[in-house]
């Protein structure tokens, strides 16, 4: 049995923050271990909850002498229940220009960012915490964000874990919530059926004013159905029996629960032709897999989905490493009206790398055939690039591009 708990390798960027500002801010999608990172990965500070209905009331009603009770340095869980607080953070780092004083974890970015920038514009960090990352769930001490390039194939070699065929889809199955991994023999649908319930009740209907629960559940049910597609809110409502316009707000509080994720097309200024709706990815398999009622690994590999969520996952692991070295991820997609697309575009350094996912083990020189198209943009020079699949080893297939095994993420 793996040890109760996983090391994260965004606890590098929070000890680097820490140093730095005044305040730092863990936030994520419910469950992905935020309380747990800001507990294990800092030491020397006192621990406040705001589950607590006692200490809730005070930061709520006493908000001037709330941290006279809970000096700093302390970390204060579930932030988003007071943001009356964020001023008196505020006034605090300011008068002291003390580092780290406060850190602070919330799940529901839709009620607190906006109180955020406004209190904290230039003294607080902010972390992004997805759930485990393979890289993770293998222990592998590797924190570089994945870019298809030479040095960083070469030195991923070096700290690298295959795995099977059915030994992939069960952690695609599986998901990648800590409690899953942390205690092997939780329940899998017993775990998303009380992670959904508990988010409706607590982070939606008590935070946005959606009433019809239900009606919510077969939202995201529908969302989840839809993962690694072009975002179309009118069927998406039209399925759901809602308006486009509750569509637009409802699939807005998804992204910033950070349980859906909007891939953006890259945008080509001299083009008219370019697809212009973003590509929709709900983020973690495991919950999209339990939402579409997919039972059992086997079943989701072999359906009508695993495509989708094959590339959900790959979008998913890169986004993962670039949040987890402190970066936004540089993530896009092609797609142009005479049918050209490319699943993902990195754009870094001056360079678009282009990449396309498959669920199968044989690429072939067709899966790279749009790729060319990138060579047509001024401006942009065209970066190595390759097919991620589950091919077993890394291989050249043309040219830079390559063939990469979904472990080398």
């Amino acid at each position: 049995m793996m040890d109760t708990y996983i090391k994260r390798h965004a606890e590098g960027v929070l000890k680097k923050a820490v140093k730095t500002f005044g305040a730092v801010l863990v936030t994520g999608a419910r469950q992905t271990g935020k309380t747990t990172l800001l507990t294990e990965g800092i030491s020397g500070y006192r621990y406040v909850t705001l589950d607590d209905p006692i200490k809730l009331k005070s930061a709520l009603n006493e908000g001037s002498t709330f941290f006279e009770e809970n000096p700093p340095p302390v970390i204060i869980d579930e932030i988003q229940y007071a943001p009356g607080l964020f001023p008196y953070i505020k006034m605090t780092v300011d008068k002291t220009h003390g580092k780290g004083l406060f850190l602070m974890s919330g799940s529901q970015q839709f009620q607190m960012m906006k109180n955020v920038s406004e209190s904290l514009a230039g003294r607080i960090a902010i972390v992004t915490l997805s759930g485990l990352s393979l890289r993770e769930i293998d222990r592998i001490n590797f924190m570089e964000p994945f870019l298809p390039e030479d040095t960083y194939f070469k030195a991923r070699t070096k700290k690298l874990v295959s795995h099977t065929y059915d030994e992939l889809w069960v952690h695609i199955h599986r998901g990648s919530m800590p409690a899953l991994y942390g205690v092997p023999s939780t329940d899998w649908e017993l775990f998303y059926s009380t992670y959904v319930k508990t988010y409706i009740e607590r982070d939606v209907r008590d935070l946005s004013q959606v009433r019809d629960e239900q009606r919510f559940l077969a939202f995201m049910t529908i969302v989840a159905g839809r993962t690694g597609q072009l975002l179309n809110l009118s069927s998406i409502a039209q399925d759901t029996g809602i308006s486009v316009p509750t569509a637009d707000r409802w699939l807005s509080i998804l992204i910033t629960s950070n349980l859906v994720y909007l891939l953006r097309p890259f945008h080509i200024n001299t083009s008219k032709r370019m697809v212009k709706a973003p590509k929709l990815y709900f983020l973690d398999t495991g919950l999209s897999s339990y939402l579409t009622q997919w039972a059992s690994p086997q079943v989701l590999r072999n359906g009508a989905m695993a495509g989708p969520v094959f590339e959900t996952f790959v979008v998913s692991e890169i986004i993962k490493s670039y949040y987890n070295s402190g970066k936004e991820p540089p993530v896009y997609f092609y797609r142009d009206r005479d049918g050209k697309e490319i699943d993902v575009l990195l754009w870094r350094n001056g360079k678009l790398y282009p990449l396309e996912i498959k669920k199968h083990a044989n690429p072939a020189k067709q899966d790279i055939a749009a790729f060319p198209v990138l060579d047509k943009i001024t401006g942009f020079e065209r970066g190595s690039g390759g097919v991620i699949c589950i091919y077993p080893d890394l291989t050249t297939m043309d040219g830079n591009d390559r063939v990469i095994p979904v472990w080398y993420l």
